[in-house]
């Protein structure tokens, strides 16, 4: 039997980008486009009614930008994954979209292989972090951004020697087995501490806690 495919929204306000980005996917196996939203409002209600695995979001829309889509959609489901669509890499709406709760993001004009991974990565409950641009946009933000939010500041001196470690590799883009690999322990090791430190923080992924990771100074910017 084979597995289900990975079910995806499209949101964008250009009809062109939506039709595009819809044949792309279609043709990759394993994924499949369900339905496509023209902005962030009606993205609320598809997610809703559709139940997608990944929503690919664009930011700039009329009636519910990106950023506060991308935020209500993860307030009402705890398993939705959003995957920020951008036309340019430093551009700050996408960082505030990371903060509000989107799990990775990635540049229009990425090759359809590029797009299908993005989706796979995403929908497997990883980060997209491993892009230098990714990184770079945290890092080039973070350093201008608001205060981490109080509780998880509070929460902090909750995690021990071991999850700081794992948080700071974390912000650094390493995937688990790479972390496994630098501190020379089990992979399965190294997701029970990424779990423990995402509980103790009130963070709901990897990307997030890149974002605090930056935005509380235990990785420096630069």
């Amino acid at each position: 039997m084979s597995e289900k495919p990975i079910r995806v929204l499209i949101v964008d306000d250009q009809m062109m980008v939506r039709e595009g980005f819809s044949v792309l996917l279609n043709a990759m196996p394993g994924i499949e486009v369900v339905g496509e939203a023209v902005d962030g409002r009606q993205a609320v209600s598809q997610v809703a009614a559709l139940r997608p695995d990944v929503v690919l979001m664009d930011i700039r829309m009329p009636e519910l930008n990106g950023i506060e889509a991308t935020r209500e959609i993860v307030a009402a489901d705890a398993d939705a994954k959003v995957l920020v669509l951008t036309t340019f890499d430093l551009d700050e709406y996408v960082y505030q979209a990371l903060r509000a709760g989107a799990s990775g993001f990635l540049l229009k004009d990425a090759s359809a292989r590029q797009l299908a991974e993005g989706v796979r990565v995403v929908a497997s409950g990883e980060a997209l972090l491993a892009p230098t641009v990714t990184r770079r946009l945290i890092t080039e933000f973070s350093k201008i951004a608001e205060a981490p939010r109080p509780p998880a500041m509070a929460r902090i001196g909750d995690l021990t020697e071991r999850e700081t470690e794992v948080l700071v590799l974390i912000a650094q883009g390493l995937s688990n087995l790479e972390i496994a690999s630098h501190l020379v322990v089990a992979e399965s090791t190294i997701k029970t501490h990424v779990s423990r430190v995402l509980v103790k923080l009130g963070l709901r992924d990897r990307t997030q806690a890149a974002v605090f990771a930056y935005e509380a100074r235990l990785v420096t910017p630069g």
